[in-house]
């Protein structure tokens, strides 16, 4: 009972709407559930520090969800939420697309407004300096692909071409870069790793190289070549 004693100095709620941010919490409070949850449709849980979503499930009106500068990452579940048409998701810790993805075609049928800006999984130079435009096109021609309901991703609008593009290829649209973690890590900084060589063993040393100038001992006999027609011992 305390706790629910507590929340209201830091709780807004108006027509509907619940505003519970900035409070450094790691999961839903309870007491929010109980005293909010069968009346909420728009939620607001950003600027807190958010592992979880349990409880998320006591909040079976919602139409709008907030989660933007938290700590969730790729473990969120997402609780079925039949209702709830935007999802904003903006700089947390969600790196895979496709498990993001998944788990929104299944529990938000009615999604049409999803923005995960400042994640891995959205490649674009907010969360990573390498990508590039293009990057970040494939990323939504792959996303429009399973979730063809969206009107808005990452706060652009959707247009008629790109679900065109979407509709044609977007599954492989998939970006998927090399996983560096598994580096020798005695390998030095400046040299490049070279697991492959198509030289034979006994000659990958450059000290090994055979090749000589002048006159060679062996000479080729292919029966193919039409030049071995007009070459003479004597030049060999």
């Amino acid at each position: 009972m305390a706790d629910i004693q507590m929340l209201p100095s830091s709780v807004t709620f108006v027509d509907n709407r619940l505003c519970y941010s900035g409070q450094k919490c790691q999961r839903i409070p309870e007491a929010l559930v109980k005293l909010y949850g069968a009346k909420v449709q728009s939620l607001d849980l950003s600027y807190n520090e958010l592992v979880t979503l349990k409880g998320l499930e006591g909040f079976p009106l919602l139409r709008e969800l907030v989660l933007d500068n938290n700590q969730l990452t790729d473990a969120l579940v997402l609780p079925y939420l039949p209702h709830l048409h935007t999802l904003s998701l903006n700089k947390n810790q969600i790196t895979d697309i496709e498990s993001l993805i998944t788990k929104i075609r299944h529990n938000l049928p009615a999604i049409t407004y999803l923005s995960i800006l400042g994640n891995k999984a959205c490649p674009n130079q907010l969360s990573n300096i390498d990508n590039d435009e293009e990057d970040y096109q494939r990323y939504r021609y792959y996303v429009l692909h399973y979730l063809p309901t969206l009107k808005f991703l990452d706060s652009n609008k959707v247009r008629d071409w790109e679900k065109d593009e979407a509709r044609r290829r977007g599954q492989f649209m998939k970006i998927v870069r090399p996983n560096t973690s598994n580096i020798n890590e005695n390998v030095p900084n400046n040299t490049i790793p070279n697991s492959f060589t198509p030289l034979p063993k006994s000659i990958r040393n450059p000290n090994d190289y055979r090749g000589a100038y002048g006159k060679c001992r062996y000479r080729y006999n292919g029966k193919h070549s039409e030049g071995n027609r007009f070459i003479c011992n004597s030049d060999l």
